[in-house]
């Protein structure tokens, strides 16, 4: 039996055999992805969430049927793979969802996919340079790109006034937000490690917990409970969906909440709220129009690069909420980067051992403070004659 992971075949090419998963959605995948077996999407320019979570996953390989970078725009996912040290095998072609089962014994080799020694699939192995030289050269269209974006959002704006103009229907939500600041979680980059950073002002402000789908999972691993969940809960697990939290499902314009049927099956009981856009806009607008005196975000979508790693004619809604929020909103994106290695371990360790010197100066020098360490002293002793006296 082969062992999983990298080997050396005798003309020294590398080859890397596991288990194979697969799943054209790549946050679906991530769920079930373990360790050392070998990832098989289907992810046109791969995202850099989707990049975050299948380095957490730790696959031995990525095998993607799309391209992961087609120079449409810098995305960083493949680059923030490949420099994790998980190679990527680009552009197998859809075949190989038909050609390789999930839970079969797969090897990559040379550029080929091999399923019981057969050739099944083959792909472009990607560099770092190659990538690299695909980023450079799609920024030269960013200004398109840019053009493009702001006629979609004049083009939603125009179409879907109530974004930004006009009030709107809540559903029945029964969290109250009056009067109290609200911190939103959204599955974005680094979303988790500004969490953590918000350690202290979730402890001293407790905000009301609004999870973003997979963003309460985030918050469940840190130990606090999200009072709602937004979204389609695609990806956001059954434990965070069966707490206390109050469940809104995002339901579209054309009467669609693919959510819904989920929840039903878990015998959960929800809310809809159909409204444009998406789910990251939803809990914004929820949170502004319930009164909230002030909204943090944390792993929201803020600049151009990001809003095209999301999807552009998506992602133009959460512009104009941003918009209709205003003066309310707090980005901490980042938050954990601002403080990040201000204070060392070895910092703390000087600070100690000086506190401790100071201390013991004193102890030396001061007559008052030896006098009393002797009284001390010698009332331990008494009470240990008398303990042995009872014995």
């Amino acid at each position: 039996m082969k062992t999983p992971g990298p080997a050396v075949t005798e003309r020294g090419e590398m080859t890397i055999s596991g288990t194979a998963r697969l799943d054209k959605r790549t946050k679906n995948l991530v769920k079930r992805l373990r360790p050392g077996e070998i990832a098989i999407i289907d992810h046109r320019d791969v995202d850099r969430v989707s990049a975050e979570s299948l380095i957490e996953a730790a696959p031995a390989v990525v095998i993607n049927a799309s391209c992961s970078i087609t120079g449409s725009y810098p995305n960083p996912g493949p680059l923030t793979i490949v420099a994790s040290g998980i190679p990527i095998l680009d552009e197998v072609g859809a075949d190989i969802f038909e050609k390789v089962k999930e839970g079969e014994a797969v090897e990559v080799a040379a550029g080929a996919v091999l399923l019981a020694g057969e050739e099944v699939a083959s792909g472009d192995p990607l560099s770092i340079d190659e990538i690299v030289g695909r980023m450079e050269e799609s920024k030269a269209r960013l200004g398109k790109q840019l053009g493009d974006f702001a006629a979609n959002t004049m083009e939603l704006l125009d179409a879907e006034k109530e974004i930004l103009l006009e009030s709107v229907d809540l559903p029945q939500i029964t969290t109250r937000f009056s009067g109290r600041q609200a911190l939103i979680v959204v599955r974005g980059h680094n979303y988790k490690q500004d969490l953590v950073a918000l350690r202290p002002y979730i402890r001293e402000v407790k905000p009301i917990l609004v999870a973003v789908d997979g963003g309460a999972d985030a918050l469940l691993e840190m130990g606090y409970h999200p009072d709602m969940v937004i979204g389609d809960m695609d990806s956001v697990s059954d434990k965070a969906l069966s707490g206390r939290a109050e469940l809104v499902v995002h339901g579209y314009s054309d009467g669609r909440a693919p959510g819904m049927k989920r929840l039903e099956d878990l015998g959960l009981t929800s809310t809809v709220f159909h409204y444009p856009g998406t789910s990251e806009d939803i809990a914004m607008l929820v949170a502004f129009e319930k009164g909230a005196e002030l909204i943090v975000m944390v792993g929201s979508h803020n600049n151009l690069i990001e809003f095209l790693d999301k999807d552009r004619k998506g992602m133009a809604s959460t512009f104009l909420m941003r918009l209709r929020v205003g003066g309310a909103l707090v980005d901490a994106k980042g938050v954990s980067r601002l403080y990040s290695n201000r204070v060392k371990g070895w910092h703390l360790a000087i600070m100690v051992a000086a506190a401790l010197l100071v201390i013991m100066l004193i102890i030396l020098l001061s007559e008052p403070v030896r006098q009393f360490i002797s009284v001390l002293a010698m009332r331990f002793q008494v009470w240990i004659m008398k303990l042995q006296n009872l014995i």
